[in-house]
């Protein structure tokens, strides 16, 4: 199971839960089980988020690797201007 840290509203979509137990071991599958599990995510998942998995930024490498240790942030999709 990976801890993932819910950034802003995106806690606000999970009843409030800052923290959620998921079990993934790349991005995709860690998106899909929070689908899943908590749907007032899918929208805003569908829109786009960023992940940080140990401190680095990732948005669409769905097959990054996910260890049980490792720090996971989802926050809301970053982008430049």
């Amino acid at each position: 199971m990976v801890t993932v840290t819910l950034w802003g509203s995106l806690a606000d979509l999970a009843g409030g839960a800052r923290e959620l137990e998921v079990k993934a071991s790349n991005l995709r599958e860690l998106l899909t089980e929070l689908e899943a599990n908590h749907p007032a995510l899918r929208p805003q998942l569908a829109r786009g988020v960023s992940v940080s998995i140990d401190g680095k930024i990732y948005n669409d490498s769905w097959f990054q690797p996910i260890g049980e240790t490792s720090e996971v942030v989802l926050l809301n999709r970053l982008e430049g201007g």
